[in-house]
């Protein structure tokens, strides 16, 4: 998928999307081949498929609280954690599509939060922050947190627990039921705490194909 080509099916869900965003997501595809050229965060093999892979996946979170009534804009003005950001997804393409949004990118890896920032940067995000640390050295809540399959469900939610207010958005892949059975037993979650939404009923690649979003309030 080429820049333009991403643009156009974005816009299709996002009509509202502005000149100003359009070029940042265009501009991702050349800092993100420079920085990986310096600093590995993205598999060389799959640089080709950023825009399908890694952008749009970040973006499946968009377009799900799209789908689910209040949540978009609630998003919309809130603080985000992007616990383990790696180069910043799903972080930076969140933060260009939620320009009132304020976003914490944290990764415990220096060299992958040395890529955050530059691109970052570059892309002119004043609603951005990345630190490199452990999530339970920050100290304070945040609105919402997100995260790309960091780890498994229940060793990722006690980073986590007590550190949201609103919902943890988790992009995830496979058969989650098991996981999310003994993460809910472990922490004696409530009933109809967790539910799942599949990206691939929006992204029909069949990269996306098991790829779940994975809410937890």
């Amino acid at each position: 998928m080429t820049g333009p080509e991403f643009i156009s099916f974005l816009k299709e869900f996002f009509p509202l999307l502005s000149p100003s965003q359009e070029e940042k997501f265009l501009m991702m595809d050349s800092l993100y081949r420079d920085w990986n050229s310096k600093i590995n965060v993205i598999s060389r093999k799959d640089i080709d498929n950023l825009y399908s892979h890694h952008i749009l996946h970040s973006l499946a979170i968009a377009r799900y609280l799209q789908l689910c009534p209040g949540m978009e804009e609630k998003f919309r003005n809130s603080s985000v954690l992007d616990l383990g950001c790696g180069g910043g997804f799903p972080g930076i393409p969140l933060a260009v599509m939620f320009p009132d949004a304020h976003f914490t990118l944290c990764d415990s890896v220096g060299k992958k939060t040395i890529v955050a920032s530059g691109v970052s940067e570059a892309l002119g995000l004043e609603n951005v922050e990345v630190v490199n640390a452990r999530a339970e050295s920050l100290g304070r809540q945040f609105d919402f947190v997100v995260s790309r399959a960091v780890a498994s469900l229940q060793d990722f939610y006690p980073w986590i627990k007590g550190r949201y207010k609103q919902h943890v958005l988790y992009l995830k892949g496979g058969d989650v039921n098991e996981e999310i059975a003994e993460m809910m037993g472990r922490y004696r979650m409530k009933k109809g705490s967790v539910s799942t939404w599949p990206v691939d009923s929006w992204l029909s690649e069949e990269y996306f194909k098991g790829k779940l979003i994975v809410d937890i309030i």
